[in-house]
Parts: C-alpha cells; structure tokens; sequence
C-alpha cells in the first residue's frame, strides 16, 4: 500500500502525517519508520517509531532512497510501515519519470514485503498527474 498526502507548503501535510502515525501505532503491530530531513518531528513522532534524519545519510535521488529503505529492511524484517515527510525534498527530486518509476517500485516493495508506504508531498493537489493521484486518498 502506496498513500500520498499532497498540499502546498504550509497546508498541513506534515500534521496529517503525524496523525496517520498515531493512526498506524494503534492498528498495526510491527516497526514503523519517519523519514525526514532535518529533526522537525522529533517531538511530535511516539518513540515507539524509529524517527531517521536522512540529511545524516546523504540521500539525494530516489536511487539512493530505494536503496535506504531496501537496507532499513533488511536490518529489520518487521517494520510494517515507512512515513516520509517531503518526498521531493528529500530526494530532491521533481521528475515525472523518476518519482513514478520510484512509487511503483515501493507499490512493488509494498506488496512483497509487507511494507506500507506514506508519503507527503509538497504541490499542488487539484490536478495531480495520474502516477500520483492513483495513491492519493
């Protein structure tokens, strides 16, 4: 499972991801992992979720992030769910090819691993194009 939440800057997408952690810690029993840029969440996540800087680590394409998450679950067969807040900022990335190419493989990922992905991205959500708006809610 693939969801995106998706608004302009300061529309509340960061609140929304804090609430759909809160949602999961009550419903699901395994590891959950927020990956962010910087530590904006550290007071706001339960410590009950693994919270990682990914400026620590120096990601910086999808590539890299693929290969993040691949070994975050490796190390770790029960994690259950990865949040990440700014997905573009994060891989500083705004390509159409390169984030659809990375949200099928996480839909993928997702369906062979068990892993649910949430996502926030910084945009406009009226019209999104179809490679996101199939994961919006």
């Amino acid at each position: 499972m693939v969801n995106i939440v998706m608004g302009p800057e300061g529309s509340g997408k960061t609140k929304l991801l804090i609430d759909a952690i809160s949602r999961a810690l009550k419903t699901e029993s395994g590891s959950m992992v927020c990956i962010e840029k910087g530590h904006t969440l550290r007071y706001d996540v339960d410590h009950r979720v693994r919270l990682i800087d990914a400026s620590e680590y120096s990601i910086k394409s999808y590539t890299l992030l693929q290969g993040f998450i691949s070994g975050l679950h490796a190390g770790n067969f029960d994690i259950t769910h990865v949040f990440i807040d700014n997905l573009y900022s994060l891989s500083k990335s705004k390509d159409p090819v390169e984030t659809e190419n990375f949200l099928d493989w996480c839909n993928l990922f997702s369906a062979e691993n068990k892993v649910a992905f949430t996502f926030t991205i910084a945009d406009d959500p009226s019209n999104p194009p179809e490679y996101i708006a199939r994961y919006m809610d």
